[in-house]
């Protein structure tokens, strides 16, 4: 067995257009390497930074997560079960795939910058989080708008 804890820059493309992995930035990884008897079994965790927007507000969301890795790698000749199988080539593993499959598969389906997010005013797109008294008068149908003054001329 051997320990592995090294940092290395983030590939480009980890996530998706609403947050995920911003390219360049740290991911600190902490792996264990195991000898089995189909090959190298990896199993660690990883810390990432994400970056996106809250899916309801469009504020920035700037977070760490914990992800978990386990994989396989088997050795050369050894017959796989699926034609998908990570591999030993010559005395090294890619862990990129398997991050990059771990990763996008952890992030958050919708992005919040908090739970309790009220997201933006439909009318006029004031953030209700800043602002959580925010109204607006009674909305008037269009077809009825030209009839709004006509109460107020009978009565006179």
């Amino acid at each position: 067995m051997k320990e592995v804890k090294r940092q290395s820059p983030a590939p480009d493309g980890i996530g998706n257009d609403v947050i995920g992995v911003p390219a360049g930035s740290p991911i600190q990884l902490d792996v264990q390497l195991e000898a089995v008897v189909e090959g190298v079994l990896a199993t660690g965790v990883a810390e990432v930074q994400l970056a996106g927007e809250c899916a309801r507000c469009l504020t920035a969301i700037d977070d760490q997560s914990e992800i978990d890795i386990q994989e396989l790698f088997l050795f050369p000749g050894k017959e796989p079960d699926d034609d998908e199988a990570s591999r030993v080539e010559g005395d090294l593993i890619d862990l990129e795939p398997v991050l990059r499959d771990t990763v996008v598969l952890d992030l958050p389906f919708i992005p919040l910058c908090r739970e309790d997010c009220a997201g933006l005013c439909p009318v006029c797109g004031a953030n209700l989080n800043a602002e959580p008294d925010h109204r607006h008068d009674e909305a008037i149908d269009p077809r009825w708008a030209s009839l709004t003054g006509w109460q107020a001329e009978t009565e006179s």
